[in-house]
């Protein structure tokens, strides 16, 4: 932490090439980020190059009072929305798009995937619900630099995580094959998705 305050000092002071080492740091995350919100790979890639053009632009405006991770979040995350208000005659929102599935299908076991089915069903969440659920599961945040993130109280952060988890495992629950997940309690859930989250490399 201390050595990354010495890097915005620097850049601060004239030395902008050294932005580029926060490029590095954070990219390959942000990027993964973003791609679990809105699941297209080039959109994901502009809104990650805005998001860091911002953040160069804005770095003045850093007071620290969260870290600089949860801070260059909280721009993608914007600059995420504004994107989508630009696109929305290319792009159809996650929110409006719902996936049929034939549960009584004979290939059903063989041919669905655990893993895709639960991330689809985590991009039909609603939108502040399925933001507080990825940056807590899959970006192992705080409640506090989620609530930071999101702009709204600490309380809020915790009930969209928690409304997220109960409204997946009621979705879940629909599907017949997936017996298993009607034992799960809520407060277990997290172990379950937990294995959804790439390893971090």
């Amino acid at each position: 932490m201390k050595e990354e305050w010495q890097i915005i000092a620097d850049v601060l002071q004239g030395q902008t090439h050294r932005f580029g080492e926060l490029v590095g740091k954070y990219q390959r995350d942000l990027l993964r980020m973003v791609m679990r919100l809105i699941s297209n790979v080039e959109l994901s890639e502009e809104i990650v190059q805005e998001s860091f053009i911002k953040a160069f632009k804005k770095l003045h405006l850093f007071e620290g009072k969260a870290s600089f991770r949860s801070w260059l979040y909280q721009i993608a995350i914007n600059t995420a929305k504004n994107k989508f208000r630009e696109c929305k005659k290319q792009v159809v929102s996650i929110d409006n798009v719902s996936i049929a599935v034939a549960s009584n299908s004979d290939s059903l076991l063989q041919s669905l995937d655990l893993k895709t089915l639960l991330q689809s069903e985590v991009q039909l969440l609603p939108n502040k619900q399925r933001i507080a659920l990825i940056l807590r599961i899959f970006e192992d945040l705080s409640f506090k630099e989620i609530s930071h993130i999101m702009g709204c109280p600490y309380d809020t952060a915790k009930a969209n995580y928690r409304h997220a988890l109960m409204k997946l495992r009621r979705r879940l629950m629909d599907h017949s094959h997936l017996t298993g997940w009607n034992e799960i309690e809520t407060h277990q859930a997290p172990e379950f998705l937990g294995f959804l989250a790439e390893a971090k490399q």
